[in-house]
């Protein structure tokens, strides 16, 4: 029995989101991530999008997928 700083991990359990969570959050996410990219076209200088609206896009996309399940890795 592994106890850590008074939680004992070993009697936890994992409590999965349903499928319908999962999908509505990773909508949310990626909705949001498309607002930021519209938003870089609006602010000034017009038409151009900055770098770091393009990470927080790309970070935006990473987290939906990752709510979806998609990993990094390849696991067969």
């Amino acid at each position: 029995m592994r106890v850590f700083f008074g939680i004992n991990f070993a009697a936890m359990k994992q409590n999965k989101p349903s499928p319908k969570h999962q999908l509505a959050a990773a909508v949310a996410v990626t909705a949001i991530g498309c607002t930021l990219l519209i938003a870089g076209f609006i602010v000034s200088p017009f038409g151009e999008i900055h770098q770091s609206v393009l990470i927080g896009f790309g970070e935006c996309l990473t987290f939906a997928g990752s709510l979806l399940g998609i990993d990094y890795r390849y696991k067969q």
